[in-house]
């Protein structure tokens, strides 16, 4: 049986299919991205689920994989959104987002290497 670690997460993680089709999305993402009266948005294509301009970004992303990261802040809550290609075997398959709650302040530690 596989083991689904992201489900309890407090980190909404999201799943596509390198044509947009929403193939996942673990209890934080249902609870951010789902409007009310939503049960699911599986199936449906990511590209119908964002404005311009990030919906040309995603199609570009779709197209020609890469990794994008950034942060963004809405009603006073900042997040950090990762985007990453994922793959099956060696084949490309599609991109998952990973979105982060950031608190107000972050560590930073800086590590050395052992001498």
């Amino acid at each position: 049986m596989k083991q689904d670690y992201f489900e309890g997460a407090d980190v909404a993680v999201t799943v596509c299919a390198k044509d947009g089709t929403i193939l996942d999305m673990n209890q934080k993402s249902r609870k951010t991205f789902l409007k009310p009266g939503q049960e699911s948005i599986l199936g449906k294509n990511v590209l119908d689920c964002h404005p311009e301009p990030a919906r040309t970004m995603l199609a570009d992303m779709l197209a020609n994989p890469r990794t994008n990261i950034y942060t963004v802040e809405k009603e006073g809550v900042k997040k950090l959104i990762y985007q990453c290609p994922w793959y099956e075997g060696e084949e490309y398959a599609g991109f998952m987002e990973l979105s982060i709650v950031l608190p107000e302040f972050i560590p930073n530690r800086v590590r050395k290497p052992k001498a």
